[in-house]
């Protein structure tokens, strides 16, 4: 059988693996994130954009014949044909594209199968020449935060508020779709929207009973009948939620019952949401003064000691 010593004895490997483990995460799952984030935005975004401006080009550039338009054309050997001094390629769909657009395809298809229509090889076309990731990438990137600029202007505007209004207000009516936006709304809010209150200092408060401490943010003065009520001077403070502090609790507290914390705003929200793992710097807990880590221990009285101060307390009580 094994002793208690040997069951509680550390274990340094699970402990170091662990440690690793909590090194290593953090930094991972940010990169893939941003992956993930990246390749969502290249599938479902620049991809679709892409594709709709390269049938516009091929739209407004394409030469594309047809065969009742290539009727009196002279047939060169390889399925090329000449008209007018200008060559053509015959396709599968019995279409012709010019036989230097062809060749260019032909050249610059980095080991991809040739497009069998005429189409097809105008879209490569447009592709190679127009499309390429360092022309599209920065366009659509100028295009993006113009078109995100403009879009924030017009909401907050008076018709285009009405407008959004409106349209929250029909999303919050679809019963499964209402919980997954208004969850996705809240942290979008969090990360993007600029608050429109202002948080004046960090403060600790004794809540939701005494003896139980919980981090709030001061936002004002409260209000003034409050303040008569209370006989006071009176604060308005906001007591964040864990893990996600944009939601919380709104109360008026007596400026005597705060007690002021040497921490920024954003160590507070790191504090709030790694649920009180991520303690400030100048915040962490000092050893006792024994020397320990571990508080001092009370010394309880044996039985002799308590009925020899009875004793002593009857004798002065007569």
């Amino acid at each position: 059988m094994f002793n208690s010593a040997q069951r509680t004895r550390p274990r340094p490997f699970r402990r170091a693996f662990l440690r690793g483990v909590a090194v290593v995460l953090p930094p991972l799952l940010t990169i893939v994130i941003f992956f993930w984030v990246g390749s969502t935005v290249q599938h479902y975004v620049l991809e679709p954009v892409t594709a709709g401006v390269r049938d516009v080009i091929v739209w407004n550039v394409a030469d594309i014949r047809s065969e009742a338009q290539l009727a009196d054309a002279e047939e060169l050997a390889g399925g090329v044909y000449t008209e007018d001094g200008q060559k053509y390629k015959k396709m599968l769909d019995d279409t012709f594209v010019p036989l230097a657009v062809y060749d260019e395809v032909r050249t610059n298809r980095s080991g991809e199968a040739m497009p069998v229509t005429g189409n097809g090889v105008y879209q490569r076309y447009v592709e190679y020449r127009y499309l390429q990731a360092y022309i599209v990438v920065p366009v659509f990137l100028t295009v993006f935060i113009i078109l995100m600029y403009l879009l924030g202007r017009f909401l907050a505007a008076g018709i285009g508020r009405v407008l959004w209004n409106l349209f929250e207000r029909g999303i919050l009516q679809l019963p499964l779709v209402r919980n997954v936006y208004s969850s996705v709304k809240q942290v979008t809010d969090f990360m993007f929207v600029e608050s429109d209150i202002e948080y004046t200092r960090v403060v600790a408060v004794e809540y939701p009973r005494k003896g139980i401490w919980s981090i709030a943010l001061v936002t004002g003065e409260s209000m003034a009948e409050i303040r008569d009520a209370a006989q006071e001077p009176v604060v308005s403070i906001l007591i964040p939620s864990s893990p996600m502090p944009v939601t919380g609790y709104t109360m008026t507290v007596r400026k005597s019952e705060v007690v002021d914390l040497d921490i920024t705003i954003d160590q507070a929200f790191q504090f709030i949401v790694s649920c009180g793992v991520v303690v400030p710097p100048q915040q962490l807990q000092a050893p006792f003064a024994n020397g320990n880590d571990s508080p001092p221990t009370l010394t309880v009285p044996s039985s002799k000691e308590k009925s020899g101060r009875s004793s002593v307390s009857s004798s002065s009580g007569k």
